[in-house]
């Protein structure tokens, strides 16, 4: 039998249990970390079946989950959520402490292309997977330079730059530091070989104290 099998009593319990304790929904019940870009997005942190059906009375009509399909307890109560509400729910996990892989930014480009709006992008904070969507969003769709887009990563949604989640701003930034005054598109770089995630990784380098922040204290995903 599923560990939560939502269709039983006991399934449903152990569900809400573990989207309450060990996913931390008890940190999320007054604060969504929600922000609009404009007319058509709205990024959050994971959001509760109460607050699926308050953003589609909001007019959203599409949930991008940015944590992925998991056998966990928040992930069946919001696919039955947006099952029942009538919202489209779609998988696509992103990073918070690697750059993110050439196909995941690409899979981004043709969701904004393709999605119906309004649409809500989530992770589990709402401050760093969401910020990087926020960034491809800006860019991809809105049409802004990344050197402006970027600001999504910002300690306004609570990113923190300081620790391992800095590597989504140190790519950003290498990006319009070194490979932009060439004339090269965001783009074209992440489809050349010279964009190498596991180079940047590796060049990276996280304060240890920002890490203590980010993987101790806060317990970021």
């Amino acid at each position: 039998m599923a560990r939560f099998d939502l269709s039983t009593a006991m399934g449903r319990f152990r569900a809400h249990w573990h989207y309450f304790w060990a996913d931390h929904a008890f940190l999320r019940l007054a604060f969504s970390n929600a922000h609009w870009l404009g007319p058509d997005l709205v990024r959050t942190n994971q959001p509760s079946p109460r607050q699926l059906a308050y953003w589609k009375k909001k007019g959203v009509k599409t949930v991008i989950n940015l944590r992925g399909q998991r056998d966990e307890g928040y992930y069946w109560l919001e696919k039955e959520a947006c099952e029942r509400l009538g919202l489209t729910l779609i998988d696509a996990p992103l990073d918070s402490r690697d750059p993110p892989e050439t196909d995941r930014i690409h899979r981004a480009r043709r969701l904004f292309t393709t999605i119906e709006y309004p649409v809500l992008i989530h992770c589990k904070s709402g401050a760093d997977r969401a910020g990087m969507m926020a960034v491809f969003y800006r860019h991809f769709h809105l049409g802004e330079p990344i050197s402006v887009a970027m600001a999504e990563l910002s300690k306004k949604y609570l990113h923190s730059r300081e620790g391992l989640t800095g590597v989504l701003d140190y790519t950003l930034e290498k990006y319009v530091s070194e490979i932009e005054p060439r004339g090269i598109s965001f783009i074209d770089w992440i489809d050349s070989p010279d964009y190498d995630p596991k180079a940047i990784r590796a060049e990276f380098k996280a304060g240890w104290w920002g890490t203590l922040l980010t993987e101790k204290l806060l317990k970021r995903e």
